[in-house]
């Protein structure tokens, strides 16, 4: 059976609809495997909306428009669970219980990605919003597959990462216990020992997430799914899309802004990134997989784990990463750019902090007091806070090599047929150009980010070209006032001697 035939009739459990890959899952099945019965979507009754209207909302996302154009149709099929992943049975009522009987298969995508998350939030949704989901998910008489999200970096005391599970850092229900007897203030305090050293609530939390997932393996039919840092499509939807500014987006877009200049990170390590239309395809067929080609659930057979990763496909540093963006950034500059893009990634701290210093927040600090000058708002240094807490909370990522295998997801290429060529282009799209990851990229951060044109105006062009000259006119002027200083004090030791 084709991949094609197997989602016809699939009635499919979403959690996690709202987040970026989610949306971006919704949106793929709905136009691509149009004859999918019906697919149901866990929301959050929030903000005075419904379930059920916060979800007709979704689906007015521009990630949508191309599905409503070639498959309009598809959007009779969806339907709004009112839930939330950090209640007990999801928070879901019995009535709606009752119309998820007959779910046939469910991608777990909700989780918390906020890596300064409280450690009593991040367990209540990353860890016993797993086991309240497999809890449902085991009085499914039809249920096929279940697919579990997690991240290639739930393991992040291995620099060497197989797609297998590895021995718990922690008891799971130890810890859910925890969460569910003790207040914010002090788990969080009790997570500098109780994480294992862990660099954030994020990862130890998925990390135990797997623990309960590999313990369920011989109840329903589950697959463990572990995406690296899932980046902008590649073409699907179209080409560059995004939501958010997470991860290594939101330091593109500052420095392409011209508010970053420096990175503390090092340069030779790899980046390990996914464009997010990859990702969603391996998660159909990873369902695709465990769904159709299923096994009797035993303990004795191992979990199936799979790395949705690049880095050993089309390896790329963190410093090549870099000036590749930097260069094709001032090829099509941002609208809001208020200086050159520059700068680099270093491990030096003196270079580091000199940029900083000098480069960033003596900018921001002049840019502030004009704009306060001018009677209006300052917000450079306000944005330079949240540049630096974002640098913080990636420093581990960006100065640690991990080496993720991922032979097994490989592998899924001899699951795709010559009817499914069209619709799974994944391995065509894991071999792409850096240039083109990138470039894709920056139109989308315009686009669905910025809100401005992909294709930067003429006037942006020429203010680019009047901050490359003040840029090189201020290192000029700065270098020439630091050699007569040092002159000075050169002949102020010499007159002394």
């Amino acid at each position: 059976m084709s991949v094609t035939r197997y989602y016809v009739g699939q009635e499919i459990f979403i959690t996690g609809g709202s987040g970026f890959i989610g949306k971006a899952l919704i949106e793929k099945i709905m136009r691509s495997f149009p004859q999918f019965s019906k697919i149901y979507v866990l929301m959050r009754n929030k903000g005075g909306k419904t379930a059920d209207q916060r979800l007709r909302i979704l689906l007015k996302d521009p990630v949508f428009n191309r599905a409503q154009e070639e498959q309009p149709e598809s959007f009779k099929n969806i339907f709004a669970i009112a839930g939330d992943c950090k209640e007990l049975g999801l928070g879901i009522s019995p009535v709606d219980r009752k119309r998820i009987e007959n779910v046939t298969m469910i991608f777990h995508s909700a989780a918390s990605v906020r890596f300064d998350d409280n450690f009593k939030d991040a367990i209540l949704l990353n860890t016993r919003g797993a086991f309240e989901l497999i809890k449902i998910a085991e009085g499914l008489k039809k249920l096929k597959a279940f697919i579990h999200i997690s991240t290639t970096y739930s393991n992040p005391d291995r620099h060497v990462v197989e797609e297998k599970i590895y021995p718990p850092l922690a008891d799971w229900r130890t810890t859910i216990k925890l969460a569910e007897h003790y207040d914010t203030k002090m788990l969080n305090i009790l997570f500098a020992k109780y994480g294992s050293h862990q660099p954030n609530t994020y990862t130890f939390t998925k990390h135990l997430a797997e623990q309960i997932v590999n313990d369920s393996r011989d109840k329903i039919p589950i697959l463990l799914y572990r995406p690296s840092m899932v980046t902008s499509s590649l073409l699907e939807p179209v080409p560059g899309w995004l939501d958010n500014f997470n991860g290594p987006i939101g330091l593109l877009v500052a420095c392409g802004a011209g508010v970053m200049m420096t990175n503390y990170s090092n340069p030779n390590i790899k980046a390990d990134m996914v464009a997010i239309d990859v990702t969603v395809q391996g998660l159909l067929l990873a369902g695709y997989k465990i769904g159709y080609r299923f096994e009797p659930m035993t303990l004795d057979k191992p979990l199936d784990v799979l790395h949705c990763s690049r880095a050993n496909v089309k390896p790329v540093t963190y410093g090549a990463l870099t000036e590749a963006g930097k260069r094709l950034v001032r090829q099509n500059p941002f609208e809001k750019c208020i200086w050159l893009p520059c700068g680099s990634v270093t491990t030096n701290p003196i270079l580091h902090y000199t940029r900083l210093i000098i480069g960033q927040w003596t900018l921001a600090l002049m840019i502030d007091s004009f704009l306060l000058l001018a009677g209006r708002k300052p917000m450079l240094l306000k944005n330079q806070r949240r540049i630096a807490m974002t640098s913080q909370a990636l420093q581990t990522f960006y100065t640690t090599q991990w080496l993720f295998s991922n032979e097994k997801f490989l592998e899924l290429e001899r699951l795709i047929s010559s009817e499914d060529l069209d619709k799974l282009r994944l391995f065509q799209y894991m071999k792409a150009e850096l240039d083109t990851l990138i470039w894709r990229g920056i139109g989308g951060c315009k686009e669905f980010l910025l809100r401005e044109p992909r294709n930067a105006t003429q006037s942006t062009r020429l203010r680019l070209k009047f901050f490359f000259f003040m840029h090189y006119l201020a290192q000029f002027v700065g270098a020439v006032l630091i050699g007569r200083l040092m002159y000075f004090f050169y002949k102020k030791l010499c007159s002394t001697a």
